[in-house]
């Protein structure tokens, strides 16, 4: 069954929900959900070319951050991208808080980010989740599966520990000042955005 799973993943070009794998497999969600933590073990432990990236329902097939060296060179690009320190603290506070409002990020930093979050959607990394039930109803963000490609995770759970962002942002928790050393979110890309199996470069 985890063949099948494979294949049906690295056949696609956008990410499947699990309600489709377990229609098509025509098997139960317990099951597919063992299938899909021991696929997705067995490509990070056997160090493979790819690796399963899940968000919510929805799972695709990457290739593995350690090859993007060699993607990019395929791909004639450059091997880094960065985001500023700006963009890269308000992308944690969605990451962490999701989903957030603008103004909830603003009350945090200190200041406007407005131009911060369209520069965030425009990469990519966030996008409208819904909106808020109260006055106004401001848009509610979260992040991507692109979001996990650029930092190369597998999933939101390999963020780093909740604690780290708390030590840094507590003293804007308080006054709504914005923290003077950036997060621990690296700007820069390890190799480049991995690259969904099953497209073509």
């Amino acid at each position: 069954m985890a063949q099948a799973t494979e294949a049906l993943l690295f056949a696609s070009a956008e990410p499947l929900a699990v309600s489709d794998l377990k229609r098509v497999l025509a098997i139960r969600t317990a099951t597919l959900e063992r299938v899909l933590e021991y696929l997705g073990h067995t490509l990070s432990e056997t160090r493979r070319g790819l690796r399963l990236q899940r968000q919510g329902d929805l799972v695709r097939l990457v290739t593995a951050p350690e090859t993007a060296l060699y993607i990019d060179r395929m791909r004639g690009q450059q091997a880094s991208q960065r985001l500023s320190e700006a963009a890269l603290e308000s992308l944690a506070l969605i990451a962490y808080c999701q989903p957030a409002t603008r103004p909830q990020i603003e009350a945090i930093r200190g200041v406007d980010c407005t131009g911060v979050v369209n520069t965030l959607m425009m990469r990519g990394l966030v996008t409208e989740v819904g909106r808020l039930e109260t006055v106004g109803h401001p848009i509610l963000y979260g992040t991507t599966f692109a979001f996990l490609q650029h930092f190369g995770l597998e999933n939101p759970e390999q963020l780093p520990p909740i604690e780290e962002v708390k030590r840094r942002f507590g003293a804007g928790h308080a006054n709504g000042a914005s923290p003077d050393a950036p997060l621990s979110i690296s700007g820069e890309v390890k190799g480049s955005e991995a690259a969904p199996a099953g497209q073509s470069s």
